[in-house]
């Protein structure tokens, strides 16, 4: 059952309740395995940051930063931050110095809790372009410092600070004058754009949107949760506040890379994830039914086939299924669907959370086939994460998001914009006043830049406003629409979609690079490297036919045209990629301009 506090006492609150009991685990790489903590330890944590902050001359809305994986000291801050009503900062850790830079000058930054040794050299080197900036507070031990570093100390010697010194009336003092409308945070978007602002996030946010989530979501203390976003994404942030609020626990995942190796440690019952992550799991399954044997495959097939018909075609719409398919789909859930969930270590599945970018139908179909109950969603850093999402309880339908939950008013607007109202959204960006006038109206309603509409109580997106493209012969284009068809294609990892300005449509696509070489093996195609390979006639023939096949549907306008292979991926390293995985279309145009430019040669 929920308890829910305000998050400057949510830590504390719970410990009384629960003791002992795990909050979180997270994995020691020197020893190799999951190390269990309790609600009295992380309370403890808590009022030792608390102490240590004071101890600093933090003050109250003060804001500090935290530039890390995921690790529990990352909660130990937030929370030790909270409680004196200070605003915590996260940075996501693969940021680069100049977007560090900019935080810490925008938000007046003095203290910055660095994770490993990217993130500290990172922030050393911006030191004396930060005239704010006074000390580095490092949470991993192995981390090297500079020889000339005598700003910076470790952790455990940050925690010291506090030691010997009662706080506890200046806590007491500061609680006493707190006020929900206060923020807590301040996150700042990763930009697909490439312009980041600072979205405001006040307690009463939080609060609200917390009761709001525990009303539509199956979630208790029996559930174990495995953070696959970082904490600095408002989804997996506010998720994990919630797993909290419910007494369940937490799996700190702090290597992102190892995500497929932690579900099958800790396989847990809930997680929370982006599309990407189950195109891969679609791409995988789809691989391992090809390369079976005929009798494996066709099982795997009608598997499959009995699972939709279960599960897409009567369960989410709310219906019973006939005897027969019941019995079937009984039958197959206890092997096939089975030894899979168990593979992909989903078994103990409760259900998985699932926003951040369009879910392509055909893999949500899929995944629902599969008997794993994705809950498909949507929200905004500026809405404290969600806005709509699969209420459990109530039909569901493939290709929407989900129902509004409460204390969020919708309203579709001009040119079918989503516009949003209520306490948990934003009251604007850190010190963007203009920016905030022009994103919230003066009834209050937020500017989502989201196109969309409501059916039966289900919101539905059809596009990003701002992301529409038009070509030259005056057609809009929507790319995402177009770039979830395509991309279940199994010769297809990445694709973007170009036709802003232009006489049609192309793609720039990142194949499947294995598959590639198996079918350059097969059929006995030269080539000296990837690059080569990706520029073989025959090669990039036999891709577009296979995206021939899928755009059927598209008007003629809409049809990918040309393509070229890339032999690399996107990437965030190259600045291509958001952290949440999205394309920054200006950054791929900029990067692959020369490539563009070769599919309008005439």
């Amino acid at each position: 059952m929920q308890n829910v506090q305000y998050l400057t006492v949510l830590v504390h609150e719970q410990a009384k309740q629960y003791g002992d009991k795990t909050v979180m685990t997270y994995r020691d790489y020197d020893k190799n395995e999951w190390l269990p903590i309790s609600w009295n330890e992380f309370s403890a944590n808590v009022r030792k940051v608390s102490n240590a902050l004071l101890s600093l001359g933090v003050s109250v809305q003060e804001n500090v930063a935290t530039f890390s994986q995921n690790k529990p000291e990352c909660l130990f801050v937030a929370f030790g931050a909270y409680g004196i009503r200070a605003v915590t900062v996260p940075f996501y850790a693969t940021s680069s110095e100049a977007q560090i830079s900019y935080m810490i000058n925008d938000a007046n930054i003095k203290y910055v809790f660095v994770g490993e040794q990217y993130q500290y050299d990172t922030a050393y080197r911006v030191f004396s372009l930060c005239p704010t900036l006074q000390k580095l507070i490092i949470f991993d031990k192995s981390v090297k410092k500079n020889p000339q570093d005598t700003v910076s100390i470790y952790f455990d010697e940050f925690l010291e600070l506090g030691e010997g010194t009662s706080y506890e009336a200046e806590i007491e003092a500061r609680l006493e004058n707190f006020n929900p409308d206060e923020l807590a945070d301040i996150l700042y978007t990763s930009g697909t754009t490439g312009v980041s602002k600072g979205v405001k996030l006040t307690h009463r946010m939080y609060y609200d949107a917390l009761i709001a989530n525990d009303a539509v979501l199956p979630l208790s203390e029996k559930d174990v949760a495995l953070d696959f976003l970082p904490f600095t994404h408002v989804f997996e942030r506010a998720w994990s506040y919630l797993i909290l609020t419910e007494g369940a626990q937490l799996a700190v995942n702090l290597r992102p890379t190892e995500i497929t190796k932690s579900l099958c440690e800790v396989r847990p019952t809930c997680m929370c994830v982006v599309p990407r992550f189950w195109e891969k799991v679609y791409a995988g399954v789809t691989e391992k039914i090809n390369s079976s044997s005929p009798i494996q495959r066709k099982l795997m097939l009608e598997a499959i086939k009995v699972g939709k018909e279960y599960n897409v075609d009567y369960k989410l719409r709310g219906l019973l299924p006939p005897l027969g398919l019941r019995l079937r789909y009984a039958f197959f859930e206890k092997t096939i669907i089975a030894l899979l969930k168990k593979t992909l270590g989903m078994e103990n599945g409760n259900f998985f959370p699932t926003a951040g970018a369009a879910i392509p139908p055909a893999i949500e179909e899929f995944i629902h086939a599969v008997g794993i109950n994705m809950c498909a969603g949507y929200g905004l850093t500026e809405s404290t994460a969600t806005v709509s999402c699969d209420w459990i309880d109530k039909p569901r339908s493939i290709g929407s998001v989900g129902r509004i939950i409460p204390g969020v008013e919708v309203k579709i607007g001009e040119n079918d914009e989503v516009l949003l109202r209520g306490t948990a959204i934003t009251p604007g960006y850190y010190q963007k006043e203009e920016i905030t006038r022009e994103t919230i109206d003066e009834d209050g309603w937020f500017h989502t830049g989201d196109a969309g509409y409501i059916k039966n109580g289900e919101l539905y997106l059809t596009e990003r406003i701002k992301d529409l493209f038009k070509t030259s012969n005056g057609k809009y284009i929507a790319p995402q629409m177009i770039e979830s068809k395509l991309v279940v294609d199994r010769f297809i990892d990445q694709i973007v979609v170009i036709a802003d300005e232009r006489k049609f449509v192309s793609a720039l696509i990142v194949p499947n690079y294995p598959l590639m070489e198996e079918f350059a093996k097969k059929y006995k195609m030269e080539y000296k490297d990837m690059a080569d390979l990706c520029q073989n006639p025959d090669m990039v023939k036999m891709v577009h036919f296979r995206i021939e096949t899928l755009q059927q549907e598209f008007a003629h306008y809409e049809q990918v045209k040309r393509i070229t292979l890339l032999p690399e991926p996107f990437s965030m390293e190259k600045g291509e990629l958001t952290n949440t995985l999205k394309i920054k279309r200006p950054v791929v145009n900029k990067n692959y301009a020369a490539e563009i430019e070769a599919m309008y040669a005439e």
